[in-house]
């Protein structure tokens, strides 16, 4: 329900975002979604980049706690 409404509004590039874009051009994914769409990855390549971005985030809280 919440998750939609936020999508609606002006969309600006957050760290998520560039994580995801940063991790899919090196996981050599972005021709597949330059070609489909993020929707035409499968379950393993989406769990993938997900599972990144939530390492990266914790590695930046990390470095900025230090």
């Amino acid at each position: 329900m919440g998750g939609m409404d936020l999508k609606k509004k002006k969309k600006e590039s957050t760290l998520e975002d560039k994580l995801k874009y940063e991790i899919a051009e090196e996981l050599g994914l972005m021709d597949k979604i330059n070609q489909v769409g993020w929707g035409g990855l499968t379950a393993k390549e989406s769990g993938r980049i997900g599972g990144l971005i939530t390492v990266r985030k914790k590695e930046l809280k990390k470095k900025k706690g230090k």
